[in-house]
C-alpha cells in the first residue's frame, strides 16, 4: 500500500488505493475506472480489470448492420465446426500474443482482412488483403501461416478431411461477430482478447497446428 498522505498520481486529489500494474504505481479507484483502457494500457492480468469485465454488458447487435450478413451461422453449423473454431481461436490468440501492444481494434482489422482474403478465395482467386496497420497485419499473417501449417500437416493424414475454405471463412465471421459483441469501444479495449485468452489459450506448450483436428 502507498504511504499515508500521498495523492493519486493521476488526479492529484484522491488517496491512491489500487495497485496499477500498467503504471507500476498506486492510483485511486475513480481514476482506475475513468482511465481504464482509455489512457492506461491495462494488462489482462490486472485484477481490477478482470473484476470490471464481469460487469461489462454485451452489445445488442443489429444483424442488418453487421458485415458479411449473408453468411448464416446456425447452431448446427457451429457445432459441426467446433474443432475448427477452437483451432482458429487458438491461432488468433497466439498471433495476438506475439503483438503485446495490440488491442481489439487491431483484431477487428485483422479479422476483416482474413475474411476478405477467404471471400476472394471463394471466387477462385488467390489474393491476400494487405494492411497498413502493422499490428493487424502481423496478426493476420500469423493466422494465415498457422492455417497453412495445418493444411500441410493434414496432407500427412489423408483420412482426416481438410477444412473447406468456406468453413474457415464462416468461423472467421463467427469470431468477427464475437468481437463486435464484446468490444467495449475503449481506446485500448481488449475485451475480445480476454475472451480468446479465457477460451483458447493453450494450457501447456502450444500443440502442433491442427493437433485437435486429428483426434
Amino acid at each position: 500500500m502507498p504511504a499515508s498522505g500521498l495523492k493519486c498520481p493521476i488526479c492529484n486529489v484522491r488517496k491512491p488505493s489500487r495497485a496499477c500494474p500498467a503504471r507500476n504505481d498506486f492510483i485511486c479507484s475513480a481514476c482506475c475506472g475513468q482511465h481504464r483502457e482509455e489512457t492506461i494500457r491495462c494488462p489482462l492480468s490486472c485484477e481490477h480489470l478482470r473484476e470490471a469485465r464481469k460487469r461489462e454488458p454485451l452489445r445488442d447487435l443489429d444483424p442488418s448492420t453487421l458485415p458479411h450478413r449473408d453468411i448464416v451461422l446456425s447452431q448446427e453449423y457451429l457445432e459441426r465446426n467446433a474443432r475448427l473454431g477452437y483451432f482458429l481461436g487458438e491461432a488468433l490468440w497466439l498471433a495476438a500474443r506475439a503483438e503485446p501492444a495490440c488491442v481489439d481494434e487491431d483484431m477487428r482489422e485483422a479479422l476483416g482482412a482474413l475474411i476478405q482474403t477467404y471471400r476472394t478465395l471463394q471466387s477462385g482467386l488467390v489474393y491476400e488483403t494487405r494492411l497498413a496497420n502493422p499490428y493487424a497485419a502481423g496478426i493476420a499473417s500469423r493466422v494465415r501461416a498457422r492455417i497453412a501449417e495445418l493444411e500441410e500437416r493434414l496432407r500427412e493424414h489423408p483420412e482426416v478431411p481438410k477444412p473447406r475454405d468456406a468453413d474457415i471463412l464462416g468461423m472467421l465471421v463467427f469470431f468477427q461477430r464475437t468481437e463486435y459483441q464484446v468490444a467495449n469501444g475503449r481506446r485500448y479495449g481488449r475485451s475480445f482478447l480476454d475472451v480468446l485468452r479465457q477460451n483458447h489459450q493453450p494450457q501447456e506448450a502450444p500443440e502442433e497446428p491442427g493437433e485437435s483436428l486429428l483426434v
